[in-house]
């Protein structure tokens, strides 16, 4: 296992972080059936993990996760803290939810976390975040007071995380990226501003679609190829670990350009050819990256959580896109997509599974 520095803080991360969303014990439409993990098979595969030079362990508070953070908990009693390092995280926003939210997180793990982040912030909590009193300052002030160590922003939106680079309260970054949606990774290389952050990056295998289409040595490689700290994957079982493993450690690895990966998905359905760069703005709301993630991620095997995604607002969003004149999203995107062709399109797919519901 190879390492490197996150950011500023001094710490050496593995290459390779373990996500723990697959050792949560229950059963979630989007994981596999394999994943429902006891607290003795979770355990045993972290320490795997761990043995094997695995030394950042990303989770969230309970019940994001599920029961993830109580068995990493009960994982960091087993070894020598000093040896790994926790990352955690809460989708609260306000200052007082967050303090809260922390102080159940060190109960949990019955330790402090090394990272801890404000989870999945976008348009709709971002400046409560970031705001005096928000869960920026909370953060802060518990690292103060040494019930963490570092500070974090976690978000899918490039424009968020970019915001945080700038701020001093902020010393680590997690965001996403794979080989099919690398734009938010190549829009980070090119920004110095993210230089001094540390920065995770989760979706590596697309919530575990694209190993199915490439092999983990490209998937890998062509996350760590950018300028990031670790990629997170979550494994629920020790050969996805040992496949991760071998891969990591393969140097030279041949990356296919965008164009080709979309080639070879051609193979097996249409995909809308979007790297989600996301510097397509709406001036109606669409998330346009978003819903063309959701058809895409459809059409490689995630159908029942995609649709749930794609069917909320769909429809608002295509009879606004038929009004639209100023045709910005368009002007804006660097692939020079016809995204109000794409829109309809997903409109349809959407239409069509509700009326087969229903039959």
């Amino acid at each position: 296992m190879k390492y490197r520095l996150l950011g500023s803080t001094n710490l050496s991360v593995s290459e390779i972080g373990f996500g723990t969303i697959p050792i949560l014990q229950g059963n979630i439409p989007v994981l596999p059936e394999y994943y429902n993990l006891t607290q003795d098979e979770a355990l045993h595969l972290l320490n795997y993990a761990f043995l094997l030079g695995c030394n950042l362990f990303d989770t969230a508070i309970v019940p994001e996760y599920g029961d993830a953070e109580i068995k990493l908990g009960k994982f960091a009693a087993m070894i020598d803290r000093n040896r790994f390092i926790i990352s955690d995280k809460a989708r609260c926003f306000t200052g007082n939810e967050m303090y809260q939210a922390v102080l159940t997180s060190c109960e949990n793990l019955g330790c402090t976390p090394d990272l801890y982040f404000v989870h999945q912030v976008d348009e709709t909590s971002e400046d409560t975040v970031f705001s005096q009193y928000g869960a920026l300052d909370a953060l802060t002030e518990l690292k103060k007071e040494g019930k963490l160590r570092f500070v974090g922003i976690a978000s899918h939106y490039y424009d968020i995380l970019l915001r945080a680079a700038f701020d001093v309260r902020v010393d680590v970054l997690q965001g996403s990226g794979n080989l099919l949606e690398r734009g938010m990774l190549e829009r980070i290389q090119l920004e110095p501003a993210f230089r001094q952050k540390g920065i995770l990056v989760n979706k590596v295998y697309a919530a575990g679609i694209l190993p199915s289409f490439f092999s983990e040595d490209i998937l890998i490689s062509s996350v760590l190829s950018y300028p990031i700290s670790c990629a997170l994957i979550g494994f629920g079982t020790k050969e996805q670990f040992d496949l991760a493993v071998h891969a990591e450690e393969i140097s030279g690895v041949k990356l296919p350009s965008f164009e080709q990966v979309i080639g070879k998905l051609e193979k097996y359905f249409h995909p809308i050819p979007c790297d989600r760069c996301q510097r397509c703005h709406c001036p109606f709301g669409t998330e346009i990256h978003t819903l063309f993630r959701q058809y895409n991620y459809y059409h490689l095997g995630k159908n029942y959580w995609a649709l749930r995604k794609l069917d909320l607002g769909i429809r608002e969003s295509a009879n606004y896109c038929r009004n639209c004149i100023s045709m910005t999203c368009m002007k804006q995107c660097p692939r020079n997509l016809r995204i109000p062709d794409y829109i309809q399109q997903i409109e349809s797919l959407v239409a069509i599974h509700v009326h087969n519901s229903r039959i």
